[in-house]
């Protein structure tokens, strides 16, 4: 399947996916701080595999012409990656609260691009390195490790982060043979298999209202997914990829205007540097692609 660069097309994507999964989580995070974390996805992810099912039985050629891939042991990997990736991020959620835990976060572009060597084959120049560097800087900002303060469970988010840049890489690499649809099938379907074999046995009775803030976060789990593959699959990451720092932002307001959530000095500091070495590596992919 050919690829196009709708770099218009992919920003306004990317800006909506952000919006869309800060609500997610904040979403999450209420529900995560009453029920089992693992319930709480196994639930997300049986709506999401009803909507693929649905939307892949719609289509010509049904499921089976959706599930057909020349990768499915990618395709697997992926969907397992993301349920894995958002049970640690929400666990993040209820430790650290939406601020610290995206602070953190934003440091997966990097990530993408110091990963984007051995998993897509890009070049990863001295200049790209030296703005990763900068961006473990800030991360180790926001941890202070090696302080009387430092809770190791701070480093969860860096873990999610590590785990959800591989996904996008992944996603990326997937989209060079196989459609959005069929990426978007694999990752429900399988996730939805692997959190039921996980979640299942931490079933806990949930009041009415709280099921209202369940369908709200099924639907908001699926958008930003679909957003998400659609955006890798319309334009190049290196462009689109510095608006995903806006899920800070959505993520933080959320945080403080709800949650009662505070920035603290170090975080805030820590998060300008992961940016400025994010937004600084785009900057040079952007030249190098120009003169090349």
């Amino acid at each position: 399947m050919s690829q196009g660069n709708n770099i218009q097309l992919g920003i306004v994507l990317m800006v909506a996916t952000t919006i869309v999964f800060a609500l997610q989580d904040g979403l999450s995070q209420h529900l995560a701080a009453e029920y089992n974390v693992l319930m709480v996805v196994m639930i997300r992810y049986w709506f999401f595999a009803a909507f693929v099912i649905a939307i892949a039985r719609r289509k010509a050629g049904g499921i089976r012409a959706a599930a057909r891939t020349s990768q499915p042991v990618i395709q697997a990997f992926r969907g397992l990656l993301l349920s894995g990736e958002i049970c640690v991020m929400v666990a993040a959620f209820t430790i650290l609260g939406l601020v610290e835990s995206h602070a953190v976060f934003t440091c997966y572009p990097l990530l993408v691009a110091a990963l984007s060597g051995p998993v897509l084959g890009e070049r990863v120049g001295w200049r790209r390195w030296c703005a990763i560097g900068v961006g473990f800087v800030g991360v180790m900002i926001i941890l202070q490790p090696g302080m009387n303060v430092f809770d190791p469970a701070a480093a969860i988010p860096l873990l999610a982060a590590t785990m959800f840049a591989l996904y996008g890489l992944l996603t990326r690499y997937v989209a060079h043979e196989d459609t959005a649809a069929t990426s978007f099938f694999w990752t429900g379907t399988v996730g939805a298999v692997a959190m039921t074999c996980a979640g299942v046995w931490f079933w806990e009775p949930m009041i009415a209202s709280d099921w209202v803030y369940m369908g709200c976060l099924c639907v908001t789990g699926v958008t930003g997914h679909w957003l998400l593959i659609r955006c890798y699959e319309v334009a190049e990451a290196s462009a689109v990829q510095p608006f995903a720092y806006l899920q800070l932002v959505f993520a933080a307001i959320i945080g403080i205007s709800i949650f009662g959530e505070t920035v603290r000095t170090n975080v805030a500091v820590g998060a300008g540097l992961i940016i400025a070495a994010g937004l600084f590596t785009f900057w040079r992919e952007r030249l190098q692609r120009i003169a090349g």
